[in-house]
């Protein structure tokens, strides 16, 4: 009995100093906040008794963004050579703060065989708006590279990995945190026509399907091209004050500002589908407003001012330089860099009046590169010699504000020589044809002479004039006529209809007519924003218009056996492919994500119109 007490005594002193030897305790990662920002808490329990209950705290003034739990073992060699187990569990939350002023984070409690642990209550001091930036985004910033750990190793942490690697981390809005749509702009300040990039990206912690229509705001003020349009969500992993978030690109504009002072941005909206088939669940969000403030272009000391913005190169080469008289040559002119291609105003290529230059032919092409816009413009002249001799084309020049260097700058071509010889006949002189016809002396009202303004002189002609039209005797016959076509049409068609209103001609015609009827539907569906109606109607028309050219019913048939009576119809393989991919479409337009936008309904309906042209041509 003696020994039992003694073994009792020994698991009750065992169990107590398990007890005391929990640790639990909780911290903040700032004691100093604003109601903008987001911080850490961070409770830690070691050696928790087994069964152990943990409750959080649930302050009324703060709210909580997000929870995450990690667990760490440790082994420890203890007196005696006995090793210890060592068992500690981190729970981070993510708070923000509702209110100013000195808010107090309650205790957390743990539980575990009528025993109870108490943490320390902490105090928050909480001001107005944003008051310091986030000391674990200062902590993953202080982390060497890998590039600085091994140089020349090779770096894998490129922008490339990102769609959108220069958008900021936005504020969580205090309702919609779990999925809000945010805009960005790269720059907040900006030079007339200097290049502002648009980004328009969602936030999400919940899984979406679709989206269903994006609505851009007007961009007054602005010249603006699309740089990303995604046909498909593409999702990215960012962390937004600690909470993690997938992030999905819609939008990404290059703008530029074509007047000075404060531009505003109306906020961007989308309709967007959360879940998945029957539990899917459509939502509609709007994002911020955005502005810029752009800066007139600085005084050019050394010219005129400018007008062209951006990085640019002008180049000139001519097909040929020693020429003989009546050989036209070609001069090319190239214009290339980064701006707005579209709105720049390079130099005419002029020459000596000996030399006839023509209107070149301008073709330009746009290009992206690290998210600038940019591109090249090609003109090419024809240019052709009046006579024999050395003939100098001037170099040509283009004045431009760098934005980059805040500098006016200039871009400049050398002169061109030609060297024309006489022709093959031995003609040293030659008349050249204009770009223009001129007018003949004949039809000049007014000219020029030797003595001045020849006057005006008119010869005038008298006849006598004709008798009415009304009165001649074919008037009454032709005047009837469009109408007794009218009714003879009229009668013929209503002839037609009678005898044979249910020949098999007729109903195929019929049918076919409501089968593009229900084409033109869809049309009035395009920019409905109804996905699902648009692409069951385009699929109705399609299937419509094959029962009443097969005279069969098609309705229910898989793809093999409608392609198997499509063939013993007559119809090509590159027919049947082509109604096949729209049937296709239409069902995959119904439940596939990223169908949802204008571009893809006007594509489908566009192949629909051309699998039934294609049909009805085979």
């Amino acid at each position: 009995m003696a020994k039992t007490g003694s073994a009792l005594a020994l698991c009750l002193l065992s169990a107590a100093t398990a007890f005391a030897d929990v640790e639990f305790y909780q911290t903040a990662d700032r004691t100093k906040v604003g109601t903008e920002d987001t911080f850490g808490l961070t409770i830690v329990v070691g050696d928790a008794p087994e069964g152990a209950q943990l409750q959080f705290p649930t302050p009324d003034e703060f709210e909580v963004l997000s929870r995450s739990q990690s667990t760490q073992m440790s082994y420890q060699m203890g007196g005696g050579g006995a090793g210890v187990i060592k068992r500690l569990q981190r729970y981070n939350l993510v708070l923000r703060a509702h209110k100013v002023g000195t808010l107090t984070i309650p205790a957390s409690v743990l539980t575990a065989a009528g025993k109870t642990w108490k943490t320390q209550p902490l105090k928050i001091e909480v001001s107005k708006g944003r008051v310091a930036p986030d000391p674990r985004a200062q902590q993953q910033q202080k982390h060497p590279s890998i590039d600085s750990l091994f140089p020349g190793f090779p770096n894998f942490e490129d922008e490339d990995k990102t769609a959108f690697p220069d958008f900021p981390e936005p504020d969580i809005p205090r309702s919609d945190s779990d999925l809000f749509l945010k805009a960005s702009l790269d720059k907040t300040e900006a030079y007339v026509g200097e290049q502002v990039t648009l980004t328009l990206v969602i936030f999400s912690r919940v899984d979406l399907s679709s989206v269903d229509a994006v609505n851009m705001p007007k961009l007054e003020g602005f010249w603006s091209e699309d740089l990303d349009t995604p046909t498909q969500l593409a999702p990215e992993q960012r962390m937004v004050g600690g909470v993690p978030y997938r992030a999905y690109l819609l939008r990404r504009r290059a703008l530029f500002p074509v007047k000075a002072g404060t531009l505003t941005i109306n906020a961007a909206e989308a309709d967007i589908t959360t879940g998945f088939l029957f539990n899917g669940h459509r939502v509609h969000r709007k994002a911020n407003t955005l502005t810029l403030k752009v800066k007139p272009l600085p005084s050019n000391a050394n010219g005129p001012q400018d007008v062209n913005v951006g990085q640019w190169r002008l180049s000139a080469e001519a097909s040929q330089t020693n020429i003989k008289l009546g050989e036209p040559i070609q001069v090319k002119v190239t214009l290339e860099g980064k701006g707005n291609l579209r709105n720049l105003s390079p130099p005419a290529l002029n020459g000596p009046s000996s030399v006839k230059i023509y209107e070149p032919t301008t073709t330009d092409k746009l290009s992206i590169s690290g998210g600038l816009l940019g591109g090249k413009r090609i003109q090419e002249y024809v240019v052709l010699a009046s006579q024999t001799g050395d003939f100098t084309l001037p170099g040509l020049s283009l004045p431009f504000f760098n934005p980059e260097t805040g500098k006016h700058e200039e871009s400049k071509t050398d002169p061109i020589v030609l060297h024309v010889a006489p022709s093959t006949t031995g003609a040293t002189a030659m008349g050249i044809p204009s770009a223009t016809p001129s007018l003949g002396d004949a039809i000049h009202k007014n000219r020029l002479e030797a003595t001045g303004l020849k006057s005006l002189r008119h010869t005038a002609s008298f006849v006598t004039p004709a008798p009415p039209l009304w009165s001649r005797p074919f008037f009454i016959p032709l005047a009837l006529t469009p109408l007794v076509a009218l009714l003879s049409w009229g009668f013929v068609g209503m002839l037609r209809n009678v005898v044979a209103p249910n020949s098999p001609a007729a109903q195929k015609k019929a049918k076919t007519k409501a089968a593009r009827a229900k084409l033109s539907a869809a049309q009035k569906l395009l920019k409905s924003g109804k996905t699902t109606d648009f692409y069951a109607e385009v699929e109705r028309a399609v299937l419509s218009f094959l029962e009443a050219e097969l005279a069969s019913n098609v309705v229910g048939l898989t793809r093999p056996a409608l392609d198997e009576k499509l063939a013993a119809f007559g119809a090509n393989e590159t027919v049947r492919a082509q109604i096949l991919r729209v049937l296709d479409t239409c069902d995959m337009g119904r439940y596939a994500p990223g169908m949802g936008d204008e571009k893809s309904r006007e594509r489908a309906i566009d192949d629909a119109a051309a699998a039934l042209g294609g049909f009805s041509a085979k």
